[in-house]
């Protein structure tokens, strides 16, 4: 009986830390440690599913030891940076449900971060970061109608890193249709991607 007891109050006691650790409603902060420096990022609960589905390639290590491959120059001011699984079969998870900017209220300005895709619905483990304004991708700006991509959270130091990235050298011949020159070569190896504490 004593020994019940002593569990349920237990219970009771760890119950609302389980509750902390897992609220959706809480920014999460990242260390995006690459080759060329450490990149911290925080998600954004306007964005729950697909903070989730970040947070869980995350905290299963499935970004560590792949790569920024691509670098998409706009003007001197704007582009982004791609990185991720890169279609890994033995690192990607099931898609998920596209979260658009015009409902979580977010945008595609500078440090954003955002997920890759082909249709709306269709993103797993790749993602963008942005620099400058790119606010072209938010729904609807490019045509009515237009999904735009899924912001769900921003850098919060080291945008120094992302500008060094989008500038390293690029392959002339490498990548398929529109991307064909954007490919970053060498590739920008990612080392780890962990969550760390957000300091008050």
């Amino acid at each position: 009986m004593i020994r019940r007891t002593l569990l349920a109050f237990l219970l009771c006691l760890t119950a609302p830390l389980a509750a902390l650790a897992q609220d959706p409603a809480a920014s999460v902060r990242v260390a995006i440690q690459t080759d060329s420096g450490t990149i911290l990022a925080e998600t954004d609960p306007r964005a729950p599913v697909t903070s989730a589905n970040f947070l869980r390639y995350v905290d299963e290590g499935r970004f560590d030891g792949t790569a920024f491959y691509r670098g998409m120059v706009l003007s001197p001011a704007a582009g982004l940076i791609q990185g991720g699984t890169g279609g890994a079969p033995d690192r990607v998870l099931p898609p998920i449900a596209h979260e658009p900017t015009n409902e979580t209220g977010l945008t595609h300005t500078d440090g954003a971060l955002s997920m890759a895709r082909f249709d709306p619905g269709t993103a797993t483990g790749d993602f963008f970061i942005i620099v400058g304004d790119v606010s072209s991708l938010d729904a609807g700006k490019s045509a009515p109608g237009d999904p735009g991509f899924a912001v769900f959270g921003r850098v919060v130091e080291g945008m120094d890193i992302v500008r060094q990235i989008l500038a390293a050298p690029k392959s002339p011949t490498e990548g398929e249709g529109f991307m064909r020159g954007q490919m970053l070569d060498p590739r920008i190896r990612i080392v780890s991607v962990r969550r760390v504490p957000i300091q008050e």
